[in-house]
């Protein structure tokens, strides 16, 4: 009895993990960091809290962190990707801004205001901005996943993360506990392969 206890125990254990093993495998090799990291036409920087001031601290990070791609000559534009509506202050207009703030020039940066989730931004980058190979930018608890999705949506993805445990240390074990339930999510959406909250791109003001 306690043999079959313990062997139903290790099942749904494993069943648990395989999500998240999952997206660590996807990312094998492909988070080499900044120094070592490959060029690729774009970089994605996938968008977090705006606060009314600019981004959040995480988001500066993963900006700061597209502004020396850029300066290294490690990509040659920028995509931001967020949620732009007024109820999240407008991601990637805050984003944009950052980043012409930093230096780069406007013309080497896209918005993608719809990247609602994930998922969302790595179909919507693919299908309606026409990336086939990109860095993904982003904290290293939430690349692999990143980098996952990003390779189940058709692109030739790569990353670099920002390891923000010890600027931001409660929202980085935050970040990473996150993760585990976040993995069921993220094959799930790789597996079904729905359509994002937004169809298309905006329409060019």
């Amino acid at each position: 009895m306690l043999i079959w206890i313990g062997t139903i125990v290790a099942g749904v254990i494993i069943l648990a993990l395989a999500p998240f093993a999952w997206t660590r495998l996807a990312g094998f090799g492909r988070r080499p960091g900044l120094a070592g990291v490959p060029h690729r036409p774009v970089a994605v920087v996938l968008g977090a809290a705006a606060w009314p001031d600019g981004p959040s601290p995480l988001l500066a990070r993963r900006l700061d962190l597209a502004v020396e791609l850029v300066r290294e000559g490690k990509v040659d534009r920028v995509l931001v990707s967020g949620d732009n509506r007024d109820v999240s202050r407008r991601e990637t207009d805050t984003m944009t801004r950052y980043l012409v703030g930093q230096g780069v020039p406007a013309d080497r940066i896209e918005a993608d205001p719809h990247g609602y989730r994930t998922w969302d931004t790595c179909v919507r980058v693919k299908e309606y901005y026409g990336v086939d190979a990109a860095t993904m930018v982003t904290q290293s608890f939430h690349l692999p996943r990143t980098i996952a999705l990003a390779r189940a949506a058709g692109i030739d993805a790569v990353g670099v993360g920002d390891s923000s445990l010890g600027a931001r240390w409660r929202s980085t074990v935050i970040g990473y506990l996150r993760e585990v339930p976040a993995a069921f999510k993220a094959l799930k959406d790789a597996v079904l392969r729905p359509a994002p909250a937004t169809v298309g791109r905006p329409d060019p003001r």
